[in-house]
């Protein structure tokens, strides 16, 4: 499943342009106001977003230290859990609201709003230390590797015939293969499901609930964890995992990011082909904020008035740790007034 590239393009510019992307009219944070807050914030879900609000987080306390702020990486689909059972405030997510979760907040009497904040995508990655050889897999390759049908193989030939079957002409190494990567609570984990497994598994008459990774693999909600497990070790280094890209390119001295063909061709997730949605594997990153508690907490709105504000998470993802990409103009303005207008 490939993101509209109209919705993901982005603007690479100076941080001075960047900032005047976030457009004008932005509510003042009370601290502008002269306004002092106190009070608690409890945020938890994806832990590719929690280091966004973290940052945020660390902003606005400059201006209000007296306001407590938790943001906990328990996961996307554990986050919606603790959202849609009225136990936190804002639950970050790195991949959209399901049916089921929706219906559980509806049931709930939990109302929200979706508010896009950023781009991220899925780096597909190895051991540095793996054969230089292997720089790309297809969606074909993944999938023999990765999803349902692959569950025992031990070895990266031991895909070679299915990922053949669909397509692919890679030519597979004979090696040991160790996979990595997120849990079923992970919106990472769901969204690579999604893009890469789900399609074709549909289209080979699997039944639905068959659409999934192989249950056979080191799973974890860290994803330090995952990188640590497929940066491997001197006895062990042809692995493969999935991790969100500001954690790759954080740990390029341990794994490599191999580029992806998603059917048209391959691609290195960069900066640049997950702002034009070239790189397939690209995702939106969202914040869900509680609109009851938002209404009733008003350090919780001042919050999130602060973190769509001018430059504020331009700020942040020009952090030296959050290799994120930014939202164009007209699509975070669209963001800003979903929550003005609430």
């Amino acid at each position: 499943m490939n993101i509209d590239k109209r919705f993901i393009s982005i603007a690479l510019a100076s941080a001075f342009i960047v900032a005047a992307c976030g457009g004008a009219g932005t509510t003042p944070i009370p601290s502008q106001a002269g306004e002092d807050l106190s009070g608690d914030i409890v945020i938890s879900g994806s832990s590719t977003v929690g280091p966004i609000s973290t940052g945020v987080s660390e902003l606005f306390n400059e201006q209000q230290p007296n306001v407590a702020i938790s943001v906990d990486e328990t996961g996307t689909g554990d986050g919606f859990a603790l959202f849609c059972n009225d136990e936190i405030d804002i639950a970050d997510a790195s991949r959209a609201i399901e049916d089921d979760e929706a219906s559980a907040c509806a049931d709930a009497g939990i109302d929200y709003l979706e508010l896009s904040i950023g781009l991220d995508g899925i780096g597909v990655i190895t051991s540095i230390n793996n054969d230089p050889a292997l720089t790309c897999l297809t969606f074909a390759d993944l999938y023999a590797l990765t999803g349902p049908e692959s569950t025992g193989f031990s070895t990266w030939a031991a895909a070679q015939d299915l990922a053949t079957e669909l397509g692919s002409s890679t030519t597979l190494p004979d090696a040991p293969f160790t996979l990595t990567a997120p849990g079923e609570e992970s919106g990472t984990y769901d969204f690579f499901v999604e893009a890469v497994i789900e399609p074709i598994a549909e289209e080979r008459g699997l039944a639905e609930e068959e659409w999934a990774a192989r249950p056979d693999y080191q799973s974890s909600p860290d994803d330090n964890v995952i990188i640590e497990g497929v940066a491997g070790t001197a006895e062990n280094a042809s692995t493969l995992g999935w991790v969100g890209f500001a954690f790759v390119e954080n740990a390029l001295d341990r794994v490599r990011a191999l580029e992806v063909d998603g059917g048209e061709g391959c691609v290195e997730p960069n900066i640049e082909t997950i702002g034009s949605g070239d790189y397939p594997i690209s995702r939106p990153l969202f914040i869900y904020v509680n609109t009851e508690r938002a209404a009733a907490n008003e350090a919780l709105a001042a919050y999130v008035d602060f973190y769509l504000s001018d430059g504020v998470i331009s700020e942040v993802f020009q952090l030296p740790t959050a290799a994120y990409v930014e939202l164009p103009e007209e699509e975070f303005s669209a963001t800003r007034e979903i929550w003005e207008n609430r």
